[in-house]
């Protein structure tokens, strides 16, 4: 039986205000669920930085209190689903973890079965995290690429990936490199030149390599496909450079909401705009993309773009985060 006691970073509000605080909880303060979880490592992502800091409206106020992190790596305590077995190693990103339901910045977690995925072999669950939600989101923009026909050498194209020193952007780099791609970084960070290449990045290259604000209808073809982690004028100014019946996987929107561009792209180029959502992922895709990420992320990328911090750090990361000062991934062990 594990300790009855843990410690969690809890966010409550008061009077419109969040504030954080660790605290040490009983199991009785836990949500429902078929699974408990000791965790180990769970991860900082920009939708963190913004719920621990009060930023941003991820978390609802009928939610409160709650712990944070959307995503969580560790072992099975309690179980009363015949899928899992106390000492099985399982890892959880999405389904709501961290915005609207108990998250991974906990020494204990519960949640439904059906939301855990076995950790893959090869992978400790410190790595897992080290890929966490941003590596997972990573994967299914490859995977939505390949679906779409890219492989790698593809008429000698580039890849492009912007944002590409974020935790999206630079696992998208290290996989799409691994995999033959000739990939371009695309980032707004001239300091992370030696890191992008580092990670597999044939070319580094900041965002006025692309025509933004400025661009016309269509520009002459580059891009054989895209990994586009930022989305607003970022995005409409990638769209026109897209080669013929290419495919651009969108995950971010830390550029804004609009998308101000035309139908040129889409109509006389056939260019796809495929949205990726790695919160509601079905099952069968998930595993599929943990998988690949086991077996396709050199990890000796991963262990270059990940740092790890314990628990009490996390408000400090989260605004270093929102300041753009972080590069890479950033692992909480919350032991």
């Amino acid at each position: 039986m594990h300790q009855e006691t843990f410690a969690a970073l809890i966010l409550e509000q008061e009077e419109g205000e969040t504030r954080h605080a660790i605290r040490r909880l009983g199991r009785d303060d836990l949500p429902a669920g078929e699974v408990t979880v000791a965790v180990e490592y769970s991860s900082l992502n920009y939708k963190d930085a913004l719920a621990i800091t009060g930023k941003g409206p991820i978390i609802r106020p009928r939610d409160f209190p709650i712990a944070p992190g959307i995503d969580f790596a560790g072992t099975v305590v309690e179980s009363d689903s015949p899928d899992y077995q106390p000492g099985d190693k399982v890892l959880l990103t999405g389904w709501g973890v961290g915005e609207r339901h108990w998250g991974g910045l906990a020494q204990l977690a519960r949640v439904k079965a059906e939301w855990l995925v076995p950790l893959p072999p090869g992978l400790t669950t410190r790595q897992a995290m080290g890929i966490g939600t941003a590596g997972f989101t990573a994967m299914l923009c490859v995977l939505a690429l390949e679906d779409r026909g890219l492989t790698p050498g593809a008429d000698g194209r580039e890849v492009a990936v912007t944002g590409a020193g974020g935790g999206v952007g630079g696992v998208a780099v290290a996989v799409l490199a691994r995999l033959g791609h000739n990939v371009t970084a695309i980032s707004g960070r001239p300091e992370l030149r030696d890191y992008l290449r580092d990670l597999g990045a044939r070319q580094v290259v900041g965002r006025d390599a692309l025509p933004v604000g400025k661009a016309r209808p269509l520009e002459s073809e580059r891009w054989g496909g895209a990994v586009d982690t930022v989305g607003g004028d970022l995005l409409a100014a990638l769209l026109p450079t897209m080669a013929y019946n290419t495919t651009v996987a969108c995950c971010g929107n830390a550029g804004g909401i609009e998308l101000r561009t035309t139908v040129f792209p889409f109509i006389l180029r056939a260019v796809a705009l495929v949205g990726v959502e790695s919160v509601l992922c079905p099952a069968e895709r998930r595993r599929r993309a943990w998988s690949r990420l086991a077996r396709d992320l050199p990890l000796d990328a991963l262990d270059r773009m990940t740092q790890t911090v314990p628990l009490a750090d996390a408000p400090r990361l989260s605004a270093e985060i929102l300041a753009g000062r972080v590069r890479g991934r950033v692992v909480v062990d919350v032991n």
